[in-house]
């Protein structure tokens, strides 16, 4: 038998969350995915959950592509300041919708979290082509944020729940980094819809936004198919229905399911409980595992200003500096998403191969010191628009694969009763200090008309982007190949 009940449990169908709490299980789940081959399951899952983050990169593109449109529009006439505050909102949304959507992750499951935030996703969205001013603008920004910050953390909880675990890092990082396929359809859209020749100043970005809610109608489709974690149900007092999803994917996978010839699986013994008090929760967090809370927090805080505060003020820089009109900022969006995607497709499979320390010291400290050399340029007036983007093209192509694996470095080193909570932490913290900042920063030194000054605020993000590598090197754990439970033991382990 795949799940060997300890006496204390009770024989018979499945037992509820509430009365298997305490009793001890049996289960080699963990050790049967991670063996596991490629398979079509693991690219549906792939696909699936790939999608939310192409909706994010269409939504966030469209902010950072409008920005002209809106600063031109007869009803809201946004000044720079105000589209830094509206991008700061959906950070900031982004902070709180994580934290909230999080907890919910860990405590209720992974799957009905999908459903949840995607839905406030759509309606928040769809709520934003109706804005009137700067207040309701920012208002829905921010719902619309805290709806994919709730998705950040199931989506990378389930990648490293569900995928073995010699793919683990290049999966997690390729989902993250599909986001730049939606920026290029934001970029494509944006061309479209503020062309005046075709759409009215005040109608293509609300049609825009408009786009984005529509497509996400998709993938809930596309996630009706996706089941809960195994490793999440075992835990939470429902091992009949883990065995059963378990059994499910091998058969879909290798033909047969392995429980009745298991033999050769490592089994842990787990104590079944129907959640993790807060107070273990954040022991755990900052007290077991205080090194690896570093860590994760100095990769999120330098990602999250390195990328907000260049790639929300991107338009602003092509138009103000650049001379170039709202309607073509999506032609030079295109090879900056094209190096942001490639980055992680061709970069990522060093991370399970050379490993994780060598790909995140590497990334980190090259996007820093690739941007004070770009940054040192632009103040002297070296580049062209066309080498500007060239610049950020050759930048991105490392810094995406960094910043997808800060995530990937949050979600892997804790154990699962908080994996989700802890990417919702960090991502928080990260992107409260470096990413609500940062676009609201680089507004006004954008506003001051100085190169000067936009310089200086390249040189913080190259700074930290350089102090993170060297964190990263010294402290960062090697989880490459090793299943998330010899990496971190579940809190319910009973060994």
């Amino acid at each position: 038998m795949e799940l060997q009940q300890s006496p204390a449990l009770i024989d018979g169908p499945a037992i509820s969350a509430v009365a298997a709490t305490g009793r001890i299980v049996e289960t080699s789940i963990p050790a049967r995915l991670d063996a596991l081959p490629w398979s079509g399951f693991h690219t549906r899952v792939v696909l699936a959950l790939g999608i939310t983050w192409i909706l994010d990169g269409l939504e966030v593109t469209l902010a950072g592509a409008l920005s002209g449109a809106l600063k031109q529009s007869p009803t809201l006439h946004f000044s720079n300041l105000d589209l830094g505050i509206a991008n700061s909102a959906y950070l900031a949304g982004a902070v709180l919708g994580a934290l909230g959507f999080g907890w919910l992750t860990d405590r209720i499951g992974r799957k009905k979290l999908f459903f949840i935030t995607l839905a406030l996703y759509l309606s928040a969205t769809a709520a934003t082509a109706l804005s009137w001013d700067i207040a309701s603008y920012a208002l829905f920004r921010a719902l619309t944020g805290a709806g994919i910050g709730g998705e950040y953390t199931a989506i990378n909880s389930t990648i490293q729940e569900l995928v073995p675990a010699r793919y683990r890092g290049w999966t997690d990082l390729v989902i993250n980094g599909s986001f730049w396929i939606g920026a290029a359809m934001g970029a494509v859209a944006a061309i479209v819809l503020l062309d005046p020749a075709v759409i009215g100043p005040d109608l293509g970005w609300r049609l825009a936004y408009l786009i984005g809610a529509t497509i996400g109608l998709v993938v809930l489709l596309m996630r009706m198919w996706i089941p809960e974690s195994p490793r999440w149900l075992m835990i939470h007092g429902r091992p009949d229905q883990a065995h059963a999803i378990v059994d499910d994917i091998e058969r879909s996978v290798i033909g047969h399911d392995q429980h009745a010839s298991d033999a050769g699986f490592a089994k842990m013994r787990l104590k079944m409980r129907d959640h993790t008090p807060i107070r273990e929760v954040m022991q755990t967090l900052f007290g077991t595992y205080r090194q690896r809370a570093l860590v994760g927090l100095v990769l999120m805080v330098a990602q999250a200003f390195f990328y907000n505060a260049i790639f929300f003020t991107f338009a602003l820089v092509l138009t103000d500096f650049y001379g170039i009109s709202a309607d073509h900022v999506g032609w030079y969006l295109l090879p900056f998403a094209a190096g942001n995607f490639l980055g992680p497709l061709l970069l990522g499979r060093l991370f399970d191969t050379l490993g994780r320390r060598v790909m995140i010291m590497f990334t980190y400290g090259v996007s820093g010191l690739l941007l004070a050399l770009s940054g040192y340029l632009f103040a002297i007036g070296a580049l062209s628009a066309q080498g500007q983007t060239i610049a950020w093209m050759v930048i991105f192509f490392f810094a995406s694969p960094a910043a997808s694996a800060a995530y990937l470095t949050v979600s892997e080193t804790f154990p699962l009763e908080v994996r989700a909570l802890a990417i919702a932490v960090f991502y928080a913290v990260g992107t409260g200090i470096g990413g609500v900042v940062g676009p609201a920063l680089f507004g006004v030194l954008i506003d001051t008309g100085s190169r000067s000054s936009v310089f200086a605020g390249y040189l913080l993000g190259a700074f930290l982007m350089v102090a993170a590598a060297i964190v990263a090197w010294r402290y960062a754990i090697s989880a490459e190949r090793k299943s998330l439970e010899q990496i971190a033991r579940p809190l319910a382990s009973m060994e």
